[in-house]
């Protein structure tokens, strides 16, 4: 059974050489420039025998692009998770979304919203990663000519449906690893996915509400609208 390194380093293989017609203009790929502080995210956390995998779509672009961490706000990722390491620049750098990697001082919402909440909710890392681990299904990050996000959902069908085939083998190598009883969809989109690949396991599916800033829900209080997800599911929290 692979790694969790193996696995990220064959996805991030495969993806590199895709490619991607416009309105995609710019596609970051942390994997590689990033490689660094994300191996150290998955070797320090991401050990078998998991109660749930929270699973998002993929990178934000002041989080996991800047980190290589999921949902990777820099300080929390810094200085809650104990994860830095050294960010290069990706290729095609977008002039209005730079990578400025531990540097960045933009905050990623959705990343402050569930990162701190874990910290709130366990004090430490180590009681939630005991229990829990966070992974993105896609590991690349999308922009138009704006810099304006383009998520995966939207890419037409012929470059949609190969990124996705990667991306289902490689959480299915990840599920593997970690043994997890459920699998929690940060959002529908990861829900439906992890339905479809998944159909065919024991892994029992969730979903909580998506903590970005462009849900009227979430803005209303993402944490215990979360919290009361997996207690409707049957996962207590303390």
């Amino acid at each position: 059974m692979p790694a969790l390194t193996e696995t990220a380093e064959r996805l991030s293989r495969r993806v590199a050489r895709m490619r991607f017609a416009e309105p995609v203009t710019h596609v970051y790929n942390p994997l590689r420039y990033a490689w660094e502080p994300h191996s150290r995210y998955l070797k320090r956390y991401g050990k078998p025998g998991k109660e749930a995998l929270f699973l998002g779509m993929n990178p934000g672009p002041f989080g996991m692009a800047q980190t290589g961490v999921p949902f990777g706000e820099v300080s929390l990722v810094r200085d809650w998770l104990g994860i830095d390491g050294e960010v290069k620049k990706p290729r095609n750098e977008h002039p209005k979304r730079p990578i400025d990697g531990f540097g960045c001082t933009r905050s990623e919402v959705s990343g402050q919203r569930l990162w701190g909440w874990a910290r709130e909710r366990f004090g430490d890392p180590e009681p939630f990663f005991a229990r829990f681990f966070v992974y993105n299904y896609c590991p690349l990050v999308f922009m138009e000519s704006t810099g304006r996000n383009r998520t995966p959902d939207k890419l037409p069908a012929a470059e949609r449906d190969p990124l996705f085939r990667a991306c289902d083998e490689a959480l299915v190598r990840v599920v593997e690893r970690l043994r997890p009883e459920w699998l929690i969809g940060v959002g529908g989109f990861a829900e439906k996915r992890a339905r479809e690949v998944l159909a065919d396991t024991d892994v029992k599916i969730g979903r909580i509400l998506h903590p970005s800033p462009a849900s009227p829900a979430a803005n209303r209080g993402w944490g215990p609208q979360a919290e009361a997800d997996l207690t409707r599911l049957g996962i207590a929290v303390p």
